[in-house]
């Protein structure tokens, strides 16, 4: 029945967003229609609408299940984009996660099961 979920956060500049996706977080960039940003990496979809509201990305984020957690934060943490209260660890629920601040305040978190690899 449910087959996949798309998270759509906010964007406060397009310019920014897509340069900021594609540069810092390695994803590819399809396209923009009227501020409606898609993107890509690894199977996994973003996508981004447009608003003016500065209040809204500080309020929203998604989660995104990776494998090599550590390798990812390793690559993202050269940018310096990780949340100053999301360093890689291990949490209760199983997974070894990190995460980071979009250049419009969403939060995304990553994160890998425990035991994979």
């Amino acid at each position: 029945m449910l087959k996949y979920a798309i998270p759509i956060l906010a964007s406060l500049d397009t310019a920014a967003t897509i340069a900021f996706y594609t540069e810092k977080l390695g994803f590819t960039f399809h396209h923009d229609w009227d501020g409606y940003l898609i993107f890509s990496r690894d199977g996994v979809n973003i996508h981004l609408w447009p608003t003016d509201d500065p209040s809204i990305p500080k309020n929203t984020g998604c989660y995104v299940n990776v494998t090599q957690a550590d390798q990812l934060y390793e690559a993202y943490s050269a940018h310096q984009i990780i949340h100053p209260e999301g360093k890689l660890k291990d949490m209760p629920w199983n997974m070894r996660q990190f995460s980071i601040l979009d250049n419009n305040g969403n939060i995304i978190h990553f994160g890998e099961e425990l035991g994979e690899e």
